[in-house]
């Protein structure tokens, strides 16, 4: 079956046919986890269901599409990211009628929606590895099995640490080893078999023909690994994921498995896409993903990483921009996601990390190229760092040496409204413990407050939608260097995308695109500029009287020209 996307608000937007066929481009997207995002039937568990009905809050919010965490069937060893059956809905999230339903109110919203798919790696109860440990005639070869080193074999057959930390390897009962970049629960799989490029084909035709606009690629780095699964000789291998190259991620034969896969996705109407979660050593190995016959986005996370300090800032904008415009796509920006700590506390919490946080939504939201939200962060949600240990889910925080294990202060689910928990979440508790005080956060206490984090991004999306120099241009990034000769005089080289930097005292970023600039103010205290234009979105009060500006500390301003 398929569906169709028919609320006037995304018609109106895609009225033009390139534009509807390119609308990844510029879009925002919406990360729902859904385990945390609102339960329909009391179990504590968030739920399909009880997405489709909150899906409201999305349209109003103003976001293009939205991402659903996996769930599938699963034993939940790493919140659903260990697959038992790709083609089934778990029991504990609803069932296929829930999910069919959940796509048609989506696009009856004008909301399209993207699941996510995990090919590096399955559950250990999936059929294929259940067979492989029974001993049935060729089940190994879809895995990774190797014989252990020493005259035993009693040692693991290479150095490669769990990304989760301990041993990449479990040795099974007969003596054997398997590999698992993760838990042991999550066996890799053996992308050099045929059977498992033709069993993922067919999965994404399963979601595709049930109507979903897209998938994001777990892990889309690590299908591939380096022939003879060479040492790496170091510990700590954990830390340098992103930063260098490793043996088992970023290796060049993800691209031919991407580039089939995006066949498949052109091949259905509706300009479906894909996305890439993939940690590269540098923006050029990244932007590889997004070549013009591979994924459609991946997720900067440099741009996630970086600290609070507009050196930093604008190097990681300028060289992610670059590197994406030379084959010619758009860069995708992230502050926020189910694995790290939310971008309130990493900039410091309280007041002045919320301060932050705001001001940096509004420069993502600014920047050429498509954004995502992560649940939460509209609502300016900090990390919950008091957990209880009795109460921990994340995988790794019982393992050393890998992740941090403290995954689950970011998975709190959401606040919708009252004064105590689980705070409209659903009809009894929540799998987490909610933290006192999260009513003041809720969606009902911030709907209409106009000082509220939620209406400012309700406003920014918007305005992202009205202001026409924002998004991601169709020119490509020759044609915007050849319509512009850089003789603005400010020295600076013309930039991908229509945008350029102005000069700016030190602490503050200032940059243009058509008919509109952006001002971020770093430092801690306030600071007066010429006003660059019109004041329209702030998210700090300002005072201006036309002709200069007081910027607060630690803000971003939207100003049009």
């Amino acid at each position: 079956m398929t569906h169709e996307l028919t609320a006037s608000r995304l018609a109106s937007a895609s009225s033009n046919g390139t534009a509807s066929s390119r609308w990844w481009r510029d879009a925002v997207i919406y990360q729902v986890y859904v385990r945390s995002f609102a339960d329909s039937d009391g179990d504590g568990v968030g739920d399909l269901r009880g997405v489709r009905e909150r899906l409201p809050h999305l349209a109003r919010l103003g976001v293009d599409a939205v991402w659903l965490t996996p769930f599938y069937v699963s034993p939940q060893a790493d919140g659903g990211y260990d697959v038992e059956d790709y083609r089934a809905v778990d029991p504990l999230f609803g069932d296929l009628s829930d999910a069919d339903e959940l796509v048609r109110a989506a696009h009856a919203l004008g909301l399209r929606v993207i699941v996510d798919v995990v090919p590096n790696h399955t559950s250990e109860r999936h059929a294929w590895f259940r067979a492989a440990l029974a001993g049935e005639p060729g089940a190994r070869e879809r895995y990774l099995f190797r014989p252990g080193r020493g005259a035993d074999g009693a040692a693991p057959p290479n150095d490669w640490e769990s990304v989760f930390g301990g041993p990449a390897w479990t040795r099974t009962p007969g003596g054997d080893w398997y590999l698992h970049l993760f838990a042991p629960q999550q066996p890799d799989l053996n992308w050099d078999h045929p059977e498992v490029a033709a069993e993922f084909a067919s999965v994404l035709r399963f979601w595709l023909d049930l109507g979903i606009d897209g998938f994001r690629v777990d892990v889309a780095h690590g299908m591939v690994k380096a022939p003879g699964l060479p040492d790496i000789g170091r510990g700590a291998q954990a830390t340098l994921i992103g930063t260098e190259p490793l043996p088992f991620f970023d290796q060049d034969g993800v691209h031919e498995i991407h580039r089939s896969w995006r066949r498949l996705l052109d091949s259905y109407a509706g300009a479906r896409i894909g996305v890439a979660e993939a940690w590269a050593p540098t923006s050029e190995r990244l932007a590889l993903y997004v070549r013009p016959d591979e994924m459609h986005q991946a997720f900067n996370f440099r741009f996630l990483n970086c600290p609070w300090d507009p050196a930093a800032m604008r190097t990681v904008i300028d060289e992610s921009l670059a590197a994406t415009a030379s084959v010619g796509a758009p860069t995708t920006w992230v502050l926020s996601n189910h694995d790290v700590v939310r971008h309130v506390t990493r900039y410091g919490g309280g007041a002045q990390g919320l301060a932050r946080a705001r001001a940096a939504a509004l420069l993502m939201l600014a920047l050429p190229g498509s954004a995502y939200v992560y649940q939460g962060e509209e609502l300016g949600l900090p990390e919950v760092l008091d957990l209880p240990d009795r109460v921990r889910r994340d995988p790794a925080f019982r393992r050393t040496a890998g992740q941090d294990g403290l995954r689950d202060g970011c998975r709190v689910p959401l606040p919708w409204s009252g004064a105590e928990p689980p705070y409209g979440f659903g009809p009894a508790g929540s799998w987490l413990p909610q933290p006192a005080g999260w009513g003041a956060l809720s969606v009902a206490a911030q709907t209409g407050d106009p000082h509220s984090t939620l209406e400012l991004y309700r406003a920014a999306l918007e305005l992202r939608r009205a202001l026409p120099g924002l998004g991601a241009p169709e020119a490509g990034a020759e044609a915007v260097r050849a319509a512009d000769d850089g003789g603005d005089g400010t020295g600076e080289p013309p930039h991908p995308w229509g945008m350029r930097w102005l000069p700016a005292p030190p602490g503050v970023l200032l940059f243009t695109r058509p008919g509109f600039a952006c001002t971020l103010n770093t430092r801690r205290t306030a600071l007066e500029l010429p006003a660059p234009g019109r004041p329209v979105l702030s998210s700090a009060p300002v005072e201006t009287d036309g002709r200069t500006v007081l910027i607060p500390p630690d803000s971003c301003t939207w100003w049009a020209l």
